[in-house]
């Protein structure tokens, strides 16, 4: 599922499930082994490196502290970025039991694909030299300026598709991570006592679910302790749903700190059933596993979404709500995760999921209608301020007054100090990654593509089989149709099956690049599938069925021809030009990726031919291995792994009682290996023994709560929870957060927001006495305001108001549906007391369209920012803007506000306010003090609104 906008939901309907991370003692010397300053004794840190290894290959360019500035030009170079990453989330959370490394090995074959198409189109867009082009154009405005940068130098490490299992850099990667870890367990105090297991690439599967793997099992020894507390950390929204699907309480993220016992809380009171089925028993643990796998129709990394659910169109919220509302209807639970192994379908009932997914199909003319009219409004808008939006594109690039410097010398580095050249290099990299991505909005570049399909117009599924399937004729439609729910339902069920107990099939994907409408999903209670296990690709055919040919140089050399020379028999699997579906799409990111689907076979015949020509080395690369378990030669369960090198290779069952809870088996090391390993200054006792670490084939999946958990202390009641209006049927796109939020959200500057670790670096969306630019303190602030009774996302409101009511319920956005009626709601903070009168009304003080609590904190490697400003409609709106006193024309009304500034709003005539972020939005500032003519008091100085 799309990482950002699922975060985005998910904070913004259950805000309390994120909290503060602390770190304590910043660049000094910290000793973990002392309590944890969260409050929270950890046993257990899971990383999933994938979230570690890309920031630190290459950092965001645009951090405050300049962290991104230089990027690293080695191996080494990443590697040491790596370890101080590791040391910095290892003093956060301070494990107590076990540090677990995770690195992504070979994917199954539905991820392979998406790997594939990703790095493919990443190759593309570097063919067509997009950046280098503005790069280029940016340096010689820069030298003009007489503005030094530094230059730009070879490095080992600009590919960043060496990511990938079979890599020489994550061959020597794993081997730089052996002397790390033996480093810290043997002189770091918080290391002592802990064990520490390295799942590097050689062994198969995704970081994630080799850790999901390895708590499931834990989960099934009768010695294991139910309020053990995990902590995972990676940047992945299936990272939620992962922890959830454990059914482990005592379960955190560290995305700041995501709690998953909060999130339960919040799912237990919000999934409540009204009209239950007879005799039927609420059993939170299956309404979790029933959330989880409705989510999988919102998308995810296995299967294309359907184009009705968009989860920025609050595709979330309508799947809760129907299957809230039609529980009795649809029969009862979906799946039954405990009967996970039954091979005749006994986790699922296909039935249920066929009348779920029917009556979300009932909406997509609803959905499909708005999506259009949207669309619409946003190219009008484009076409009658086209004049200003390119002028807004430019701007940085061309506006520049090159005439006042004409004959000026470029500045030497013998003339600018130091910090003025990486000062001017950061300015550089932050213009470049702007203009880029200005330049993959299609719409206000004037390349306005085309929309065949016309979603919800006339004969729209029509089109879109005959686009998208080649289908013609209604014959060919309605098979083509069958065809695909098929699959598209093989696929639901093999997510389900990898989320819950690991890959059904090594081999099974999805054979198409687009998935069926809702509302055609119509006898996928038939299908019956019968997936074959299979085995995983090996690390170096893996790099051959997802790397181009730009890549090749990550491949031994005798492989480089399969992908590189015309007379290959592969040579299809690799174009160099291939179709991009940009079709009804605004930004280049949304591309979909028309490549051809590897033939294993074909590939496989090949690849065996050359597998003798290897190095030595390259075989090792190529091979699959089992996970490493070090500890120190005084942990408690160090004479089972001495006693290997007394045996024959055969496997020693943990014994539970000395591991402090950790089972599995251990393994004697390869023999170019070593069992004990010391550093050159430590004494004996300070020596790290390894051993080769493995699960059992397989365990007992438990979805339901472990005899002897003890439950968090319960923070959550039903008033925090916020009803649900649909977006489709709602007049716009603002999502907003629960009146208790709201007041503590607003107490001072300094409390609002949310930390977070990233880069290697922890900071804050919100640091204290920092403010966007225009705007003001306290109730009212933000980063501005364009106001609008018809713009929205999704829209909350507290449970027990009515929809005709709406109470002020966000720090960036207040909204009525329309001109319903607005009845009285109260907010009581800084003053006494707010009162909304009756009337078509709507007060929305601030907010530039949809802005997420988090969305600076953890964007995703293609995430782009957008604004997203909205014209007012509607009669009777309220709004301020500027510093101070200001005015909203709507019709025939005009309300002035009492404030400390000045500003305006006519969205019929298009004035603009004194402080324009730009052409479409204006900042508004002040100190929120909202008074309407004619129903004002004072107290002490301080204007509110009277009742």
């Amino acid at each position: 599922m799309g990482v950002p906008s699922f975060f985005r939901w998910l904070v913004n309907k259950y805000p309390k499930v994120v909290v503060k991370a602390i770190e304590a003692g910043g660049d000094q010397f910290l000793d973990a082994s002392l309590p944890n300053p969260n409050g929270i004794e950890f046993d257990n840190l899971f990383l999933d490196m994938n979230g570690i290894i890309h920031p630190c290959f290459h950092p965001e360019e645009d951090d405050d502290d300049g962290y991104g500035l230089a990027p690293p030009r080695t191996y080494e170079d990443v590697f040491n970025n790596i370890f101080e990453y590791i040391d910095r989330l290892f003093n956060i959370v301070r494990p107590r039991k076990l540090l677990y490394i995770a690195i992504d090995g070979v994917a199954p074959r539905a991820k392979m694909n998406q790997q594939r198409a990703r790095r493919f189109k990443s190759a593309m867009d570097k063919n067509l030299a997009v950046g280098e082009a503005e790069g280029e154009k940016l340096r010689q405005q820069f030298e003009k300026e007489g503005k030094k940068i530094l230059l730009e130098q070879e490095s080992e490490v600009s590919d960043s598709n060496i990511i990938t299992p079979g890599t020489d850099f994550m061959y020597k990667l794993s081997k730089a991570l052996h002397s790390y870890i033996n480093l810290r367990l043997s002189q770091d105090s918080g290391w002592r006592d802990i064990k520490v297991i390295l799942s590097d690439a050689n062994v198969p599967g995704e970081g994630e679910h080799k850790v999901m793997s390895f708590i499931r099992h834990q989960r099934t020894v009768p010695s294991y302790d139910p309020n053990t507390r995990h902590c995972l950390h990676g940047l992945d929204a299936d990272l939620i749903m992962l922890s959830l699907a454990t059914h482990e309480v005592h379960f955190s993220i560290l995305r700041e700190f995501l709690h998953v016992w909060i999130l339960r809380e919040y799912l237990e009171l919000d999934m409540q059933i009204n009209d239950p089925p007879e005799n039927f028993k609420f059993d939170l643990e299956r309404i979790i596993d029933d959330f989880i796998f409705i989510c999988f129709f919102a998308g995810n990394d296995f299967l294309p979404h359907m184009p009705t659910l968009e989860i920025h169109e609050g595709a979330i919220d309508l799947l809760m709500t129907v299957y809230k509302k039609e529980f009795k209807n649809i029969g009862g639970y979906l799946v039954d995760m405990i009967q996970v192994h039954d091979k005749k379908l006994g986790y699922i009932k296909l039935s249920r999921v066929e009348k779920f997914v029917l009556l979300i199909g009932a909406f997509e003319e609803k959905i499909f209608k708005k999506r259009s009219d949207i669309r619409e409004r946003k190219l009008r808008r484009l076409c009658y301020n086209n004049d200003s939006i390119e002028e807004d594109i430019d701007a940085g690039s061309s506006n520049f007054n090159f005439e006042a410097i004409e004959g000026s010398a470029v500045v030497s580095a013998d003339n600018v100090s130091s910090s003025e050249i990486v000062e001017n290099t950061k300015e550089f990299k932050q213009k470049l990654k702007a203009s880029i991505r200005r330049k993959s909005d299609l719409f206000r570049n004037g390349k306005i593509t085309t929309d065949k399909v016309r979603l919800g117009a006339t004969g729209f599924k029509e089109r879109y089989y005959k686009c998208k399937f080649s289908a013609e004729s209604p014959g060919e439609i309605e098979s083509k149709r069958k065809e695909v729910v098929k699959s598209y339902t093989e696929g639901l069920l093999w997510v389900l099956l990898y989320y819950f107990s690991g890959p059904p099939s090594w081999k099974w994907f999805y054979p198409f690049h687009y998935g069926p409408f809702a509302s055609d999903m119509k006898g996928l209670a038939q299908v019956k599938p019968q997936f074959q296990k299979g085995s995983p690709f090996k690390p170096i055919d893996t790099l051959m069925a997802v790397l181009p040919p730009r890549s090749a140089h990550a491949l031994p050399k005798d492989y480089r021809t399969l992908m590189t020379e015309e007379c290959s028999t592969i040579i299809d699997f690799y174009p160099s030009d291939f179709e991009i579906d940009m079709d009804g799409k605004r930004f280049t990111w949304q591309g979909i990726c028309k490549l051809p689907f590897v033939e294993e076979s074909r590939l496989l015949q090949e690849t065996r031919k050359l597998e003798k020509e290897l190095m030595a080395e390259e075989i090792d690369r190529n091979a699959e291995k089992l996970d490493q378990l070090f500890m120190r030669c005084t942990h408690g369960m160090a004479s089972q792994i001495v006693s290997l090198s007394n045996g024959d290779n055969q496997s020693i069952k943990i014994d539970t009682n000395l591991s402090f809870g950790i089972s599995g088996f251990i393994l004697q090391l390869d023999d170019n290996d070593v069992n004990v390993k010391e550093s050159d200054d430590s004494s004996e006792e300070d020596s790290v023994l390894c051993a080769l670490y493995e699960l059992p084939n397989t365990s007992l999946h438990m979805p339901h709560l472990l005899d002897g958990v003890q439950h968090p202390t319960k923070t959550i009641n039903e008033q925090e929870l916020m009803e649900t209006i649909l977006w489709h049927e709602c007049q716009g796109n603002v999502p907003t957060l629960s009146i208790q939020q709201v007041q503590e959200r607003f107490r001072k500057p300094n409390d609002l927001g949310n930390a977070s670790f990233h880069n290697g670096k922890f900071t804050s969306s919100y640091p204290a006495n920092s403010v966007h630019k225009f705007a003001g303190s306290g109730w009212g602030c933000g980063r501005g305001a364009n106001g609008s009774s018809n713009s929205g996302d999704r829209v909350y409101a507290p449970k027990g108001i009515s929809s005709g009511q709406r109470v002020v319920s966000s720090p960036r956005s207040y909204y009525s549906k329309g001109t319903s009626d607005y009845r009285k709601g109260t907010l009581q903070h800084g003053f006494r007391e707010l009162n909304i009168s009756e009337s078509g009304q709507c007060w929305r003080p601030n907010g530039r369209g949809v802005q997420s609590l988090n969305n600076d904190l953890w964007p995703s490697r293609n995430s782009i920012s957008q604004d997203r400003n909205f014209a007012g409609h509607g009669s009777q709106s309220y709004h301020t803007w500027g510093r101070g006193r200001g005015q909203h024309n709507s019709w025939q009304h005009s309300y002035p506000f009492a404030g400390t500034g000045r500003g305006q709003q006519d969205p019929w005539t298009h004035t603009r306010p004194h402080f324009a972020a730009n052409r479409l939005s204006s900042h508004a500032g002040g100190r929120g003090n909202f008074v309407q003519r004619g129903h004002v008091e004072s107290q002490n100085g301080q204007w509110w609104v009277g009742s």
